[in-house]
């Protein structure tokens, strides 16, 4: 049986739940809900781009309880937790609440944790003083960030497809022009974009990470939003078209460490992605659940059915195997998340964890939301009940942050060129089967490039499934 409540599942783990987190549980429980599916039918959020006076504003018009529902989470501590306890657990733990219920509202959070960590690592004095205080604030004026870097051409190349191009104007300021094409939480007061140094050839040493307030320094908008993007789901956090027109923006961290903290930024929400990616597949799960044991057919409650019911179980190993991969990418990055180039090979263990979780993770919320509507047989592709939306929040998963594809070669590139096999294996060396980690790392290795490269997803899954049968044992210790 999986838990009918986020909450329990991660106490099932160990994970401790806090009061104030449950507090927020229970809101989700009694209003939240409500508000979410109310959004999700309302469809596209509306851009207002100009006021009355002819005025460029791009205003969001969501209804008021759309922000009662997002600041709720800022209010409960999302963001400020991780700087007030020097932990990013607390983000991950309040995430995996959140994404139960709208996995949508988490990406706000995310982009802005993603937006404050380097602001805080990399960021000057004075820029951490100016907008540091309201990006992690539980109350008053609270901030939002945001992380763009995907352009028309794509986003996983992002050495060949950025053709924003930043130039210096003194002072520590840059000037920034170009587009964003797949700019979530569009409306942010501040973003960290990816840009090229105006002169410099196609490739990722050309990019350097800038922040960019919503105002210039003479208040008047520093972006544009050319439009809200229709999706299939998601529909709680605004994605639009960001125009940016000699656009001000300052360079975080050393101009040679430009794509070392794009990527860093990446994979903090590569690992939120992995913690909504289970959560959804949790609340498929409980929507199956709850709707299998009133259906009534062929005699009996259909989760009463044998088939069903050993479907059910299967489903539910799956959903803890997965948390466990997931989660374990969260006490590995926690351990790392301060570091700064060169990292050590602790970061390059974490980073391998974190490309098997996301490529994991999101395939499994697919799975678990497909399986959720046909135990719903016909009232699961009714946009009136639960299990249709699932499927549409769960399809955007593997996509976000990086295709599966890409976190296979990412994460291959890391065990041929870092060893971080190796640190996966030295975690979990006390566990039998760890063995198998190092193994496949080596097999990986010794073959030769075009090879590896044919047979990368099958070898990845297989250190993906290694992985889990050892992390079952760390993490599950009971049979199920």
């Amino acid at each position: 049986m999986i838990p009918e409540r986020a909450s329990k599942l991660l106490q099932e783990f160990g994970i401790e739940v806090d009061r104030e987190a449950l507090d927020y549980e229970d809101w989700w429980e009694r209003k939240g809900k409500f508000i979410s599916e109310s959004i999700d039918r309302m469809g596209t959020v509306q851009l207002r781009m100009f006021d009355r006076w002819g005025n460029r504003i791009d205003e969001l018009l969501y209804p008021p309880e759309y922000w009662d529902m997002l600041f709720k989470g800022y209010r409960a501590g999302v963001i400020a937790r991780t700087f007030e306890e020097e932990s990013l657990k607390p983000f991950y733990i309040l995430g995996y609440i959140t994404s139960f219920y709208d996995p949508g509202v988490y990406c706000p959070y995310t982009v802005t944790i993603s937006t404050a960590v380097p602001l805080y690592k990399y960021g000057s004095q004075e820029l951490k003083e100016k907008y540091l205080p309201p990006l992690i604030a539980r109350d008053g004026e609270i901030w939002q960030g945001a992380t763009w870097m995907t352009e028309a051409k794509g986003g996983s190349d992002l050495g060949n497809t950025v053709e924003t191009i930043a130039e210096p104007a003194g002072n520590g300021l840059w000037i920034l022009n170009g587009e964003k094409y797949f700019a979530s939480n569009v409306g942010a007061e501040v973003a960290v974009v990816a840009a090229r140094i105006k002169g410099e050839p196609l490739g990722v040493r050309s990019l350097a990470l800038f922040l960019l307030p919503k105002y210039r320094r003479d208040g008047s908008l520093n972006y544009h939003v050319r439009r809200i993007k229709p999706k299939i789901g998601t529909r709680s956090v605004p994605t639009g078209e960001v125009e940016l027109k000699d656009a001000e923006a300052y360079m975080l961290g050393k101009r040679e460490w430009g794509i070392y903290l794009i990527l860093e930024s990446l994979n903090i929400s590569r690992v939120a992605n992995s913690i909504g990616s289970v959560a959804l597949a949790h609340r498929a799960w409980v929507e199956a659940y709850t709707f299998a044991r009133k259906r009534f057919a062929f005699g009996k409650y259909i989760y009463e059915q044998p088939l069903l019911n050993r479907q059910f179980q299967d489903m539910g190993r799956e959903i803890r195997e997965a948390f466990a991969l997931a989660w374990e990418s969260v006490e590995a990055l926690n351990e790392v998340y301060l570091e700064k180039p060169r990292y050590s090979s602790r970061y390059h263990t974490f980073r391998l964890l974190a490309h098997m979780a996301k490529y994991w993770t999101a395939e499994v919320s697919v799975k678990a939301a497909k399986w959720a509507m046909e135990v719903h047989g016909g009232m699961g592709v009714l946009e009136e009940y639960p299990a249709e939306r699932l499927l549409r929040e769960a399809m955007i998963l593997p996509i976000w942050e990086g295709t599966a594809h890409r976190q296979v070669l990412d994460g291959i590139e890391a065990i041929v060129k870092k060893d971080a096999h190796i640190g996966v294996f030295e975690r979990l060396r006390q566990y039998d089967g760890a063995e198998e980690i190092r193994r496949i790392g080596e097999e990986m290795k010794a073959m030769d490039e075009l090879e590896r490269e044919r047979e990368a997803d099958i070898l990845f899954e297989s250190l993906v499934k290694a992985t889990l049968k050892v992390l079952r044992q760390k993490y599950m210790p009971v049979p199920l």
